[in-house]
């Protein structure tokens, strides 16, 4: 195709006109960037309030600890205390802790445990303020957990943190209803021997949250990095999980977030009780802000909108007169079917519109000629990818049949030794009945000639032999019933799908389905670690299994061993290690170990797919497999496979 010549007409002049039309869009600029500071403005005065709400809520809970500590330091050294609980006069210790636990501003809960770190007293105050006690868990039955004594050994006081949940309707999200501050004492006799425990507790339930909201006007709500509950003055911040939260602590502690359609600007800041590390939020509404922020989007949208009709107005005047052409270009492209044949567009002016269709018709002719020529080859490809395909299950289906042949020789070999001795022992048990069948018959109709046929049948030697043979059928039946249930183990044909399966008993089962090719020849050394159950396909790992221990047996000429060995290994993963002491391959051999249609028997002995299938089945199960040998000194396979399962059933995390 020829290029045109640089067009008569120009399109300036139209984009002259736009560009007059457009003078607006630094008006609109402007007025937005009003309004972003504006919102930037609320933003900041909400920070700051919330800071200083921060600040005041801190200085309480500084407040709190001091007077706590202070409080359980009088109590634990008072002589009184010590010289009661040192006798063990629980009685008298829970008069005394009442008189002055009643006189106590800050204080909610007072436990004491005995030296054994058994709770023998528990008193709290109920919603009147009154000092109440708990007898039902006075009897012994709590205890201080090891992880809490290890922490204050050393110590004379710690400092607590817990955040209390409650069961709801769904037991999957208990709903927190408190945050509980404490002070954990040592309580010690005049002599400096531990003789108890103390700990004083603040629970900042709803009631004192709420007290806090009030005052500050502010939602309140705590958590502590790591667990998922959240106690909060707003029922729906209850209900997030912590780690919703958390990430912004990494930044600059404030975000956004919408609750009950209602925007409220939070938050965070990263507190300390003693030790412990917990993280307090606040929360701000912005409706008022908004409806301000609101009636001034209202005043320009509606300004804009005016303008907005009268550049609509001017649309379809200028449409009518400049865009006729580009609207024709638009209407050919809808109407052309680009599937049933060549997409042309017409050009029927001297503008840049005219040269842009001939570019856009070249581009056209040259698309329409590749996408033929695409499918051509497509419908190439999968003729050729289902032909492999074919090819492979076929390859597949042999190396499985071949494999199958192996095992069903084997069994047969296992099967024939104690069916042999079974089947030449009905010989003998036929002749003994048969004996002891005329006994009987003499005993009844002619018992006197009973001590003649006695001595003619035999009768001592059948009595000793009898119970002999039946004990040698009953093994051999025994034999025969632990190689059938072994080889059902084996093939576990009714799992079909993935499960949890012990890979011990998986190795068992295939070697006693080897034990003729092992047996009086190869010894088997068994070196298994404490390994986790696995999800796979049992049968498709037995299978692999079964391929590296046949291969071990076969590399073995005369008398050998192998070793199997498993190990759990780090990011939930297990290694089963498969050693033998054969005559072992070169590098080269290695190397192509893997490869279909590659083996090392003579021709008949084996298909070269084994090997190849085994791989197949250990990547599917997300794993590994690798090999390493030495010419005349054995080879050893590893085979690494993964906790969760399969890479084809894995689930993404929630």
């Amino acid at each position: 195709m020829k290029p045109r010549q640089r067009p008569r007409k120009s399109i300036r002049t139209i984009l002259v006109f736009w560009l007059l039309i457009f003078s607006l869009v630094p008006l609109a600029a402007i007025t937005g960037y009003s309004l972003v500071k504006y919102e930037q403005a609320i933003d900041q005065e909400l920070s700051t309030r919330l800071l200083g709400n921060a600040r005041q809520i801190s200085v309480i809970l500084n407040e709190f600890q001091n007077s706590l500590t202070d409080e359980a330091r009088h109590v634990v050294t008072d002589r009184a205390l010590m010289y009661y609980l040192g006798a063990n006069n629980i009685e008298q210790t829970r008069e005394m802790l009442k008189r002055w636990f009643k006189s106590s501003v800050v204080a909610q809960r007072v436990w004491v445990f005995n030296r054994d770190a058994r709770l023998t007293i528990a008193l709290y105050k109920d919603e009147h303020g009154q000092v109440q006690r708990q007898s039902n868990l006075e009897s012994g039955v709590v205890e201080l957990n090891e992880p809490l004594l290890k922490a204050i050994e050393g110590k004379d006081e710690i400092l607590l943190f817990d955040i209390v949940a409650e069961a709801t309707g769904d037991s999957r999200k208990p709903r927190a209803t408190r945050m509980e501050l404490s002070t954990f004492n040592k309580i010690k006799g005049a002599n400096g021997r531990l003789i108890g425990y103390m700990q004083e507790t603040i629970a900042l339930d709803e009631a004192v949250l709420q007290n806090f909201r009030n005052r500050l006007n502010a939602e309140i709500f705590f958590f502590q990095p790591g667990r998922p509950n959240v106690v909060a003055t707003h029922d729906d911040l209850g209900l997030y999980r912590s780690d919703i939260f958390s990430p912004h602590l990494k930044e600059d502690g404030f975000f956004e977030l919408n609750i009950r359609a209602t925007p409220y600007r939070l938050m965070l800041r990263e507190l300390k009780w003693g030790d412990n590390s917990f993280v307090m939020g606040l929360g701000a509404s912005k409706s008022a802000a908004k409806a301000v922020l609101k009636n001034v989007k209202l005043a320009f949208y509606s300004v804009v909108g005016t303008i907005v009709v009268l550049l609509i107005v001017l649309s379809f005047v200028a449409s009518r007169l400049l865009l006729t052409p580009i609207y024709d270009v638009l209407n050919a492209i809808e109407r052309a079917d680009f599937d049933k044949g060549l997409l042309q567009v017409p050009t029927s002016n001297e503008t840049e519109l005219g040269l842009l269709a001939d570019a856009f018709n070249d581009l056209s002719k040259r698309t329409f000629d590749s996408q033929k020529a695409l499918k051509d080859k497509i419908q190439e490809l999968e003729k050729a990818n289902n032909e492999i395909r074919d090819t492979q299950a076929k390859l597949v289906h042999t190396a499985k049949m071949a494999s199958l042949g192996q095992l069903v020789a084997g069994v047969a070999h296992e099967l024939n030794n104690p069916i042999g001795f079974i089947y030449s022992n009905m010989t003998h048990l036929r002749d003994y009945s048969q004996k002891l069948i005329h006994l009987i018959d003499v005993a009844e109709h002619e018992p006197q000639k009973l001590d003649k046929e006695k001595d003619k049948a035999d009768l001592p030697y059948i009595m000793k032999d009898l119970p002999k043979l039946i004990s040698s059928c009953e093994d051999g039946a025994r034999r025969t019933r632990d190689i059938v249930l072994g080889l059902r183990n084996f093939s576990r044909l009714e799992e079909a799908h993935v499960k949890e399966v012990d890979l011990h008993e998986g190795l068992e089962n295939t070697l006693r389905l080897l034990t003729g090719e092992l047996k009086n020849r190869i010894k088997v050394t068994r070196q298994f670690g404490k390994i986790p159950k696995i999800n796979c396909y049992p049968s498709q790992l037995n299978q692999v299994f079964m391929n590296v221990l046949g291969n071990a047996a076969q590399a073995i000429d005369d008398e050998g061993e192998i070793t199997i060995a498993t190990k759990k290994l780090s990011g939930d993963r297990v290694e089963v290690c498969i050693r033998d002491n054969g005559k072992g391959m070169s590098k080269s051999t290695v190397e192509k170990i893997f490869d279909p249609f590659f083996t090392t028997k003579g021709l008949g002995s084996g298909t070269g797919l084994g090997l190849s299938i085994s791989y197949g089945v250990i990547q599917k199960h997300g794993g590994e497999i690798l090999v390493s040998s030495e010419l005349g000194k054995g080879t050893e396979f590893k085979i690494i496979l993964p906790v969760h399962g399969p890479v084809d059933v894995r689930k993404p995390s929630a």
